[in-house]
């Protein structure tokens, strides 16, 4: 049985987010709390959260055994940024991009 869990619009880049989530796609769900936790960047905890949700979720929907659970799919996809401007030298402005995040994560519990 499968549990998915979703998280929009969140104020990382993808980019670095990717290098969070490539770390614990195929783990346990023990295994990969556990590597997050002590991850020091800012995507591991929002990472962490929405792993933590996609447990809840397959409890909701009645799996024997959520230590048997595992990461069968993450992935982040960009979002929306926010486009921003400061001004620069001689009355110029210079374009800030703040890119956004979507990520998905699937467990199963059967490989």
């Amino acid at each position: 049985m499968e549990s998915n869990a979703k998280l929009s619009s969140v104020r990382l880049s993808p980019r670095k987010t990717r290098l969070v989530v490539d770390l614990v796609r195929g783990k346990g769900i023990q295994d990969a709390l556990n590597i997050l936790r002590f991850m020091p960047q800012p995507s591991a905890k929002l990472v962490s959260k929405l792993l933590k949700s996609a447990v809840s979720n397959a409890e909701q929907k009645g799996v024997s055994d959520v230590d048997r659970l595992f990461v069968k799919t993450i992935y982040v996809d960009g979002g929306a940024a926010l486009k921003r401007f400061v001004p620069r030298a001689m009355g110029r402005a210079s374009k800030i991009r703040k890119p956004t995040s979507h990520i998905a994560v699937t467990l199963s519990d059967s490989k």
